[in-house]
């Protein structure tokens, strides 16, 4: 299930995001790959245990946390302390896939990453390129987004990013475990969810939606690993 979240961070957010990465330290990006993932990857990245990186992956997390879409759709238990990268002209990451089981650094902690996740910092038009591709059973989905907006998609999908050829493409990405670590499982109770909603607005404190509510919950006891 690829899921997009419009407005994940806020304009000001974005502008706070900008200014803080132009101070950050910048690594050579191989430096959180395996090896696979590194023979096809050129960009940087801010060093993960810099305090740019802490900051700005905690005002990520805070905000998901109070946004219903991203909850509905990830149904999460841990998330991986968001990493943050750059793609100047020429920098790519060819077809890959990314690690099963992520290490929080620092941490004994790990994540088994469910589901992936990549939050776009800059505008469309500021760069050429630089499309996040993913490869399911229905074919491969470009995906570029607003600045502040996110995709989630299961973790196990192969995916790229095509060469940047004009400007900087700047993004956030992380994983996530979920509750429910089946993908099918996880569209089944989000597509639910969504049509729960929509029943609620359109007959509102209809009985039925306590019902269905009722079944969702029952069908999430079931499926759900805490």
């Amino acid at each position: 299930m690829i899921v997009t979240l419009p407005h994940v961070l806020t304009a000001e957010q974005i502008l706070h995001c900008r200014a803080v990465m132009n101070r950050a330290p910048w690594v050579d990006g191989r430096a959180t790959s395996g090896y696979q993932s590194s023979v096809v990857k050129k960009n940087r990245q801010i060093d993960d245990a810099s305090a740019e990186a802490r900051e700005l992956g905690n005002m990520i997390v805070t905000a998901l946390e109070h946004n219903p879409l991203f909850i509905t759709a990830a149904l999460p238990l841990r998330v991986f302390p968001p990493l943050f990268n750059r793609y100047e002209s020429g920098e790519t990451f060819g077809v890959h896939l990314d690690n099963s089981i992520m290490q929080i650094p620092g941490s004994p902690f790990r994540v088994r990453t469910d589901i992936s996740a990549t939050l776009f910092i800059s505008q469309p038009d500021e760069y050429d390129g630089g499309e996040l591709v993913i490869e399911d059973i229905y074919g491969s989905h470009g995906v570029k987004l607003p600045a502040g907006d996110m995709v989630v998609y299961p973790g196990n999908s192969l995916h790229h990013v095509t060469p940047v050829t004009r400007g900087v493409r700047l993004a956030s990405f992380f994983w996530v475990q979920s509750m429910v670590r089946d993908d099918s499982e996880r569209t089944l109770l989000f597509d639910l969810d969504m049509a729960i909603n929509r029943v609620n607005q359109t007959l509102p404190n209809h009985a039925a939606v306590v019902e269905l509510t009722n079944c969702y919950h029952n069908l999430l006891r079931r499926c759900a690993e805490v």
